[in-house]
């Protein structure tokens, strides 16, 4: 399984149309395509990759997103959204949870992954620079003296991953010192990807399962936005090097499954900073906000977790601060097409662009495309469903019921969670901005359309979302 961040249908079908592709060209020709398939909610990288390998959405695998606020220890936990904002929450603690805590303690121990479901059927299991990797092997890195330097991180801990685990330069099977230097962020790149997994083939040591992550098409898109064809193009030439390693490339299917996915799209945001930005501290300006370095303080009313497109919005004391002053606080900015929050055993839903209010909760009389039953009342338009003898189809926010349902439900807290319309990205005190280029996070199509490429099987997923993915997969190995 090669997971391309960021890959998407259009700018793919344009290289391909261009003749700057063929290697994506050859698996698509060799295989079956299917160029829309629905990430999970919000469309942050970590949150997707968890949900792929647990078969699971974030209220199960307890993953909320890149930025969180968690209860139980008072603290906005952070996965590396930009090196300001880990400085300030600190720098030790930043990179504990990223190599540590997100996959040994954060995600529910109730859930399993591929990795874990594997090994206990006596299979193993690669994972190559993946952001997700829980298994049942501990393992040690090697840690870059830079690290250590700036954090007190000690090399002693173990960490639970597959059998087989390459981590950037932390944690390599093969010997090669190439692609890895604090320039080349330390192996997480393409090139050590390719390098990794091109080793494993090299000796016949691939296991049954392979999941091999690419994550340079991401900042790439970032910068260029949505149609970066150059982008595609230098990943195709690395999937050419996977594929020369074999006599041919029809040599390279023969005894291999290709599963070729995206893990969440971007939507596109204006060229113009002071449209394009939604400052959350200026909308919620008349509140005490919490500061990254000084951490939760008793006057503090409110903890901003912004996701890029997607912002967690807390309220710390709702005796003070109801849900409903943060809901009206947020409503009124018109580049925030959703507002959503819990309301006992329903979910409300409001919109900045338009008037109205829908009211749903899990089980009732309406079904959606992916056989889910809802209770619905109120505005359909506000998430562009439409109803047709008791059937839900979804428009611009594909599988919306489920995914908003799993936000709201993926972690303790009292909090809202908004949505930006396509054009537009959420900021707080040292978020990362991408004015004229492209971001994610968010529920829109844009965000959550990812095209998947397989080859070697003529099976596919019971429905076309990356929480499907997971069962499929184990029918293939086992």
């Amino acid at each position: 399984m090669l997971v391309i961040d960021t890959l998407m249908d259009a700018p793919l079908q344009e290289a391909i149309k261009h003749h700057q592709a063929p290697a994506f060209k050859f698996l698509m020709e060799n295989g079956k395509y299917f160029p829309n398939v629905v990430s999970p909610f919000p469309t942050m990288s970590v949150t997707v990759d968890t949900t792929i390998l647990t078969g699971t959405y974030c209220h199960d695998h307890q993953l909320p997103g890149l930025v969180w606020f968690n209860k139980k220890e008072n603290r906005l936990i952070n996965y590396g959204s930009h090196i300001r904002e880990l400085w300030k929450l600190d720098l030790s603690r930043s990179f504990a949870d990223i190599l540590f805590h997100m996959n040994n303690d954060h995600i529910s121990k109730k859930v399993k992954t591929i990795h874990e479901e594997l090994e206990q059927k006596g299979k193993s299991s690669a994972s190559i620079n993946a952001l997700v990797y829980r298994g049942n092997t501990s393992h040690y890195y090697k840690l870059p003296k830079l690290l250590t330097w700036f954090t007190s991180i000690k090399e002693e801990r173990p960490t639970q991953a597959a059998k087989v685990f390459s981590y950037g330069v932390l944690k390599k099977v093969g010997r090669s010192v190439r692609y890895q230097h604090f320039w080349q962020k330390f192996g997480f790149n393409n090139s050590f990807s390719v390098q990794e997994l091109t080793y494993l083939m090299n000796k016949g040591q691939l296991p049954p399962f392979t999941i091999v992550y690419f994550p340079d098409l991401d900042q790439s898109v970032h910068k260029h936005g949505r149609m970066d064809v150059k982008g595609i193009e230098k990943v195709d030439q690395q999937l050419q090097k996977i594929l020369n390693v074999y006599r041919s490339w029809e040599d390279a299917l023969k005894n291999n499954i290709w599963i070729t996915i995206g893990d969440n799209g971007q939507a596109w945001i204006d060229s113009n900073r002071k449209i394009a930005l939604i400052d959350l501290r200026e909308i919620l300006g008349s509140y005490r906000i919490m500061k990254l370095r000084k951490g939760v303080q008793p006057k503090d009313q409110i903890v901003l977790a912004v996701n890029e497109r997607m912002a967690y919005i807390y309220s710390l004391d709702t005796n003070t601060l109801p849900i409903h002053e943060l809901v009206q606080a947020v409503q009124n900015d018109k580049r925030i097409d959703v507002i959503a929050w819990k309301e006992g055993s329903f979910i409300k839903v409001r919109s900045g662009e338009q008037n109205g209010e829908l009211r749903y909760s899990k089980g009732g009389e309406f079904m959606d495309t992916y056989n889910q039953s809802w209770l619905i009342e109120g505005d359909l338009q506000l998430l562009d469903m439409t109803v047709h003898d008791k059937q839900i189809h979804y428009g611009n926010y594909p599988d919306a019921l489920a995914r908003i349902y799993s936000s709201l439900h993926s972690h303790e807290g009292n909090f809202i969670i908004v949505s930006a319309k396509p054009g537009y990205e959420f900021i707080g005190e040292g978020s990362p901005t991408h004015v004229g280029g492209a971001s994610h996070g968010g529920l829109h199509q844009q965000d959550s359309l990812v095209p998947m490429i397989v080859t070697g099987t003529h099976t596919a997923p019971s429905y076309l979302r990356l929480i499907d993915l997971k069962e499929w997969v184990l029918s293939l190995i086992v």
